[in-house]
């Protein structure tokens, strides 16, 4: 008798094994023999595609499974970072040609004092960014521009004109938040501080050019933009309540009087 049952049981497994899984074919949708083995329920996030094989839940229940959650604590964009109301979320001029002028005209001092450590930051992200069509020299010659025959119907802005040594520091800054002309934007790329150390670093090229200096110890290229001097390391907040190192006091206490919001004086440099 035990035989007999052990031999009907081992049939009915075989019969369930050859039958559990069929092919689909021209009359038949086909069978799965426990489908989950074989197809994921597992949702994919910030994605919706409701499959039928799914059996731990409702419709509902894995459509709010697959939206968006809201993000940890103290998350920024990189595109925010920054401090304060200085940040790409709160820059007050639009993507206007008027409001172009206005920021040309009122972003004049770069917050952040000239440091070496940021002139080294400023070039690396030059020449990844912007050396590429602007030339690694500031004159517009990146190898985008100059290789088999150019990419670009119009030439790149060349820094070294006086056009651009004599521009205010807004003109750049907007540039790199909205772009211009075949020029995409950067502030997607490109932190708050990250940008103004791009234009100390495209200062130091103009400064170069005409044989002058731009370093944390000496600006001979303009009256605007201020050399850290000596770095006296201190501690202070940034806009997240971070401690981060940063220049000489002096030089923090002219940083935060510049970061009180976009403001601009004119400090003899041309617009």
């Amino acid at each position: 008798m035990q035989t007999t049952l052990k031999y009907i049981t081992a049939v009915v497994i075989t019969i369930c094994f050859f039958t559990a899984c069929q092919q689909p074919g021209v009359n038949s949708t086909g069978s799965e023999y426990m489908p989950d083995m074989a197809h994921s329920v597992a949702y994919e996030a910030n994605y919706y595609a409701y499959y039928y094989h799914n059996t731990w839940g409702t419709e509902d229940e894995y459509y709010k499974m697959a939206g968006p959650r809201q993000p940890v604590k103290g998350t920024i964009a990189r595109s925010a970072a920054g401090t304060g109301k200085d940040n790409a979320l709160n820059y007050p001029y639009a993507d206007t040609e008027e409001e172009r002028k206005r920021a040309i005209a009122q972003l004049i001092e770069n917050p952040y004092s000239i440091t070496d450590a940021g002139l080294v930051q400023g070039k690396e992200l030059y020449n990844v960014m912007c050396g590429i069509c602007h030339g690694e020299k500031g004159d517009g010659l990146g190898y985008l521009v100059r290789d088999d025959g150019g990419k670009y119907p119009a030439a790149p802005a060349n820094f070294l004109l006086e056009e651009h040594l004599s521009a205010s520091n807004g003109r750049y800054y907007h540039a790199i938040m909205y772009g211009k002309n075949v020029m995409g934007a950067y502030k997607d790329k490109l932190s708050f501080e990250e940008r103004w150390n791009v234009i100390h670093y495209i200062r130091s090229l103009q400064a170069k050019e005409l044989k002058l200096e731009y370093n944390q110890m000496s600006n001979t290229l303009n009256n605007v933009d201020r050399p850290a001097g000596e770095i006296v390391s201190v501690k202070i907040q940034d806009g997240n309540g971070d401690e981060r190192g940063h220049g000489s006091e002096e030089s923090h206490a002219h940083d935060h009087e510049s970061k009180e919001g976009y403001r601009g004086e004119d400090r003899g440099q041309g617009h």
